[in-house]
């Protein structure tokens, strides 16, 4: 799932959520719980709900034990070093966690909104799982942290889609923000200061490895110049298993941390941005978020899980997504 949301956990729980005694009119005994007590409960109940939900995110149940591993890092990573930054997920059940009617595909999704404070937009991580007609399965996986408009700084995104055990499509990057050919401060300081071009460069020195080129002209024009967009064609699972392990984590876990230092990190005074550029930030953050749903979700989904919990799913991520 190319996705590239939420906010407080519960803050729109409807009266049919609430317990009977909440709604009951009539007078009843007198609890010997003391009302402290059972919102304590309540919001314990609520809280080991929200753990299980993460823990089957968390689970990327339908890969290899090494690309779980790294999704697993990334996303602990990701979380734990923006931790007093985000907002707990507050996406419904069967959002967090769906299959289509016949049990051919599954997914996960789990989305964390920024403090109003904070530059972090969103954090959404996913994993799908479907079994395509022609008898294999299709997985992806996904890890993206969007930033809002008080910076200009570049989101980050890794996915890993694969539909062979000896074969994958890695993207890896940091999608810029702002127009590269007239800002070539900002291409200067995000992408070559950083030296990101040398990951996609040491990958490509692996003879399984070579660019994959998106059929989408939207996707291609999307990303950086610097993007490790390759397809990785190790012809043995345990050859792409050492691939993943030795060369597309360190490169994953190196990106990220460039992001998390330079970009989600970025001092308070370098954030300054003035009205016009905040508002042409947010037409293209907005763009961009709408056309990914259209190019990916609006098409793929339907096919995935049938109407209704397509229907369900996207809107709650158009919601996180802003653009409603």
């Amino acid at each position: 799932m190319a996705m590239i949301f939420c906010n407080t956990l519960y803050s729109s729980s409807s009266p049919s959520s609430l317990s009977p005694l909440t709604l009951t009119s009539t007078p009843t005994k007198q609890s010997r719980f003391p009302k402290n007590l059972k919102a304590r409960a309540q919001f314990q109940s609520m809280e080991d709900h929200d753990d299980h939900l993460r823990r089957k995110f968390m689970e990327f149940p339908y890969v290899s034990p090494t690309r779980k591993q790294l999704m697993v890092d990334l996303m602990s990573t990701v979380e734990n070093r923006l931790q007093s930054q985000l907002l707990p997920c507050n996406l419904p059940p069967d959002v967090r966690n769906f299959n289509n009617p016949n049990g051919s595909a599954e997914a996960s999704l789990h989305i964390r909104s920024g403090q109003k404070s904070s530059p972090i937009d969103f954090v959404i991580g996913s994993w799908i799982h479907c079994k395509i007609p022609t008898g294999v399965s299709l997985n992806i996986t996904s890890i993206s942290a969007f930033l809002n408009s008080s910076t200009k700084a570049p989101n980050f995104v890794v996915e890993l889609i694969q539909s062979s055990p000896e074969s994958l499509v890695l993207i890896l990057d940091l999608p810029h923000r702002k127009d590269l050919v007239l800002n070539p401060d900002y291409l200067k300081e995000y992408y070559q200061d950083t030296a990101l071009d040398s990951h996609r460069q040491s990958l490509l020195k692996l003879p399984q490895v070579k660019p994959y080129v998106s059929p989408s002209l939207f996707v291609r024009s999307a990303f950086s110049p610097t993007a490790s967009m390759l397809k990785i064609d190790a012809q043995e699972e345990d050859k792409l298993e050492e691939i993943l392990r030795d060369h597309v984590s360190p490169a994953a876990k190196e990106v990220l941390e460039v992001w998390l230092e330079r970009c989600a990190k970025e001092e308070e005074e370098k954030r300054v941005i003035g009205d016009e550029e905040r508002m042409e930030l947010e037409r293209r953050d907005k763009s961009f978020r709408r056309k990914s749903i259209e190019e990916d979700l609006d098409l793929q989904f339907p096919r995935m899980f049938g109407d209704d919990v397509s229907s369900r799913v996207v809107h709650a991520i158009k919601e996180a997504f802003g653009v409603l």
